[in-house]
């Protein structure tokens, strides 16, 4: 039985040692030379990399299994993280370690590849509305080198772009630990150094971020771009930071909203409206804010006492490459933010309905069976779901109605690969054109056999 949402917000990312929850405080405002190839292919494979036929135990009303990928890399001995997968038009994406490959959506067939000559180490959370996308790679082979190169591609096309290398940052505490962001045309790479704006189309620069005053350190991308500040204190005790709107061809800020003191900027939820999870170390707490399009503060969320919320961004603050964006298990329309509860194996979690203008629950909504649901984004007015697979449950692809009620069920996926389908490890998703795509979050194993073992991607549609 559960308790009814009030109260503080409850629940602890990765980014904090030990489970036990801690209540909120709410912030507030004192201011406002790589190269590309394409394989056709013959027409004659099916995606499945030699696997037997996985829809053999597909049953009535069941998704279809379009094909099965393992691993074909040769990667170095503790393996490589996989970026993506993201879908452009007929093709899925992802690139791990020196490469970036586009697959048929349908059948799972190498389209093209884009190899870069050093690691993969940035990549923004999705492209543009045309499909086009700047990764960055490391600047040599050594160990800890630098991600200051820059490489744009068309991921429909597989053609590769304009390259460029972000300007070396200057400085004592110098670090090129840049992270990338998409807005428009314009490509953001920053750190905690320095941070610039970049054409998506051309390359060109657009701008340089402030180096006095608040000082961007990473961008949020999307139908606007936010960039997320350190600001000067006048005390070395003290931690100041603050999150703003800027203009993405000039990068200047059309408002500045400044936490209280040692409060930091955890993620972005949502850029439109602008929701953000931000966090305090000392002691350990958590908050969720939403802001007007004036950057006046619109509502502090309030969660339950017995709910923890957990959503999963890969990592806890903006460092060491990890971006702002990307979060699963949260998304946002115009007037409500949507959370799922985490839950203990065998049980159904939740998603609970917030609204933005209250900061209060509306509703909440129960996963199927003793299923995990997590929003992954908005698709048109609905919250689009990811039903995780379960031991003889194969997982789905669900819609829910901004006013609740329960999952609508667009791709149930089949039980008969539930096992395949519960096993990639920190998966990531993508749903496009009918198809759901999941990948492995890193690919690694304790040998070379093994590792051309490891199952990269999987597609269901209908």
């Amino acid at each position: 039985m559960r308790a009814t949402v009030a109260g503080a917000l409850l629940g602890l990312l990765a980014a904090f040692a030990g489970p036990g929850p801690t209540a909120t405080a709410a912030p507030t405002s004192g201011a406002p030379e790589p190269t590309a190839s394409v394989d056709e292919g013959d027409g004659s494979g099916d995606g499945s990399n030699g696997d037997d036929d996985l829809n053999a135990g597909r049953q009535a009303g069941e998704a279809k299994v379009n094909w099965l990928l393992k691993n074909t890399v040769d990667l170095p001995r503790n393996g490589a993280d996989v970026h993506g997968p993201w879908i452009a038009g007929d093709t899925v994406v992802k690139a791990m370690y020196k490469s970036v490959q586009g697959y048929d959506l349908n059948t799972g067939a190498v389209k093209w590849t884009v190899d870069l000559p050093f690691e993969l180490c940035a990549a923004p959370p999705e492209p543009s509305a045309g499909g086009l996308m700047a990764f960055g790679y490391q600047q040599s082979a050594k160990d800890g080198a630098d991600c200051t190169e820059l490489q744009q591609i068309d991921l429909k096309t597989g053609k590769a772009g304009w390259k460029k290398s972000i300007p070396k940052a200057t400085g004592l505490f110098a670090f090129s630990d840049h992270t990338l962001a998409i807005s428009g045309n314009t490509l953001t790479a920053a750190g905690s150094s320095s941070a610039y704006g970049f054409s998506l189309t051309d390359g060109r620069q657009l701008f340089k971020g402030a180096t006095t005053g608040c000082k961007p350190f990473a961008y949020a991308g999307g139908k606007k771009l936010f960039a997320a500040m350190n600001c000067p204190s006048g005390d070395a005790s003290k931690k100041v930071q603050a999150i703003g709107e800027v203009d993405p061809n000039t990068g200047k800020p059309k408002y500045t909203y400044q936490l209280k003191a040692n409060w930091e900027i955890d993620k972005v939820y949502s850029v439109d409206p602008l929701v953000v999870s931000a966090r305090q170390r000392e002691p350990e707490q958590w908050a969720i804010f939403s802001l007007r399009p004036d950057g006046r503060l619109r509502s502090n969320v309030q969660g339950g006492k017995n709910d923890k919320f957990g959503p999963r961004c890969g990592g806890g603050f903006v460092v060491f490459g990890k971006n702002l964006q990307g979060c699963t298990g949260v998304a946002a329309d115009a007037n409500n933010l949507y959370m799922a509860t985490e839950t203990k194996y065998g049980t159904p979690n939740e998603v609970v309905a917030f609204d933005l203008n209250t900061g209060k629950a509306k509703w909440r909504s129960k996963a199927p069976g003793e299923q995990t649901m997590k929003p992954l984004r908005m698709e048109g007015s609905e919250v689009l779901l990811y039903v995780e697979a379960a031991y003889g449950k194969g997982g789905a692809v669900a819609t829910l109605a901004p006013t609740g009620g329960a999952p609508k069920v667009l791709l149930q996926h089949p039980a008969s690969t539930a096992d395949i389908e519960n096993n990639f490890y920190d998966a990531a998703y993508a749903y496009g054109n009918g198809t759901f795509v999941l990948a492995s979050g890193r690919v690694s194993a304790s040998n070379d056999k093994e590792e051309k073992l490891v199952k990269t991607m999987m597609a269901f549609s209908k």
